[in-house]
């Protein structure tokens, strides 16, 4: 029995319309859930197991904000020693569920004095600097095109909505670029000086393997990180795993009021209004085309 079967068995006739993703600390934004069925990771075939603190490895079906969701309360990372490729596994599930749009949470260092912790992000696009991409290997049969374009890797007309249903909630909301590593150790100054001058405003390790994922599957993204601290070399004060939590609990009702009037507003969208295009086939061959054969020359050597 497969992740897919074994979830269907235990929520007979349940489909859900959003994969939800809880990052570091908001683990507890699950509990807003009407809950029809909570099933552990351990009891699901292929789901990595959770290892680091903040993070229950359960899967919660039930209905929030008028819509039915899948909330995976906590993730694994690949500084768990996790192979990219098994974090795959939970968002392909969630697709094959019936999950159209994926929202991803995350606890992120801030890299611009201007966004305190506290403060939540819409994710505008990403850096990948993790070394490692789920999408590596096998050949896409199933699982969507290779060649994945990761242009507007996260909607933005699920961005505006977000936007909505925060000025709704008083929550303050900005946008900006989420880089990602591999962790687990925090960053040094010099590179979070480097990461600033590549254009990021904000540092994690999490959520880029997810969406890189959720795109080749066809899902629309909406990707939120809440800042738990400033990145290193910013304030005196280093950070630690101690303060990331501590911010994200006192943070966590601002993000429970945004993600359900998102979640409300989307339930009031026509059916498939949002729904993300679906990422094309594109081919892998290096062999020229017919196009290219017919206008290439023959350069013929000259008569000595």
């Amino acid at each position: 029995m497969n992740a897919q079967q074994t979830i269907a068995r235990r929520a007979p006739g349940f489909r859900p319309d959003t994969g939800l993703i809880l990052g570091s600390g908001l683990g507890g934004l699950a509990s807003a859930i009407s809950a029809i069925a909570t099933i552990p990771y351990s009891e699901i075939p292929g789901f990595p197991v959770p290892s680091a603190g903040g993070h229950k490895g359960r899967l919660v079906l039930g209905w929030l904000g008028g819509r039915r969701v899948a909330c995976m309360q906590g993730r694994c990372h690949l500084y768990e020693g996790v192979a990219a490729r098994d974090l795959a596994v939970p968002v392909r599930t969630l697709k094959a569920l019936g999950c159209g749009e994926l929202i991803v949470t995350n606890a992120a260092g801030s890299l611009r004095m201007t966004r305190r912790p506290g403060a939540i992000m819409a994710i505008s696009d990403h850096i990948n600097l993790m070394g490692a991409n789920p999408l590596t290997g096998g050949r896409g049969i199933g699982d969507g095109p290779r060649f994945v374009p990761m242009n507007g890797a996260y909607d933005a007309r699920l961005r505006a909505l977000a936007a909505k249903a925060a000025a709704d909630a008083g929550v303050a909301l900005s946008e900006g670029v989420y880089l990602a590593v591999a962790g687990p150790n925090f960053e040094t100054p010099a590179e979070i000086r480097a990461f600033r001058t590549l254009g990021a405003d904000a540092v994690g390790m999490s959520t880029v393997p997810e969406v890189l994922v959720a795109r080749q599957s066809g899902m629309a993204v909406l990707g939120l990180s809440l800042m738990t601290n400033f990145a290193a070399g910013m304030v005196r004060r280093a950070p630690s795993a101690a303060e990331v939590e501590e911010t994200a609990a006192r943070a966590a009702d601002d993000m429970r009021h945004l993600i359900t009037g998102f979640l409300e507003r989307l339930a009031k969208q026509p059916a498939n209004a949002l729904r993300a295009p679906q990422p094309r086939l594109q081919r892998s061959s290096q062999a020229p085309s017919a196009a290219l054969k017919k206008r290439s020359l023959t350069i013929k050597p000259k008569a000595s």
